[in-house]
């Protein structure tokens, strides 16, 4: 990544992971994607592209593609929170835009596997996985466990998968440690 800052994986779902590619840092939101290639490194990290992947696309394609498909997500997840009538047009207009199709593929010994294969090589194509995880996601009944850290200087999302669902912080180590020291501070007062 070309930010000093790298992207956290810690939502417990990518397509909340993808959103989580703007956080705030010194109080301030930072974008953690400069680059098409920040871009597709995080794709690779995230599992949902390889890194040999040829790019057919102008310079800042994937780039631009990226952050319109990540700000469409982030509007639908609001309304969704906020309890109003989802408008997916954008999503929906973007996923009609990407074919694939799915193939057996054979594996080692006897095995077979179905797997989704996303013709072409665009930059829309790249980020078709991503823009199906946020249709799953928004279609998810039980919304109420998609989150925002309870820290204030925090905007990072979760999804909470936690045995009693009452998982408060993006990360124990990041915002749930900052509390306890702010408490412990106040209590020494």
């Amino acid at each position: 990544m070309t930010s000093d800052h790298a992207p956290l994986f810690l939502a417990d779902h990518a397509a909340l992971d993808f959103l989580n590619t703007v956080m705030q840092v010194n109080g301030q939101p930072q974008d953690m994607w400069q680059s098409d290639e920040d871009v597709m490194a995080w794709l690779t990290h995230a599992g949902l592209a390889s890194p040999v992947e040829t790019a057919s696309w102008a310079a800042g394609e994937l780039l631009q593609q990226a952050r319109q498909l990540r700000e469409t997500i982030r509007v639908l997840v609001a309304q969704k929170k906020a309890g109003e009538t989802l408008q997916p047009e954008a999503l929906n207009h973007f996923l009609a835009s990407i074919p694939a199709c799915k193939q057996l593929r054979s594996g080692s010994g006897d095995s077979v596997e179905i797997v989704k294969i996303y013709p072409g090589h665009s930059a829309a194509h790249l980020l078709g996985p991503v823009a199906e995880l946020a249709a799953s996601l928004l279609a998810e009944p039980d919304f109420g466990l998609i989150r925002t850290c309870e820290h204030p200087d925090c905007t990072l999302w979760f999804y909470d998968h936690t045995k009693s669902h009452r998982r408060r912080w993006c990360s124990m180590a990041l915002c749930g440690n900052r509390a306890k020291v702010a408490r412990f501070r106040e209590q020494q007062k």
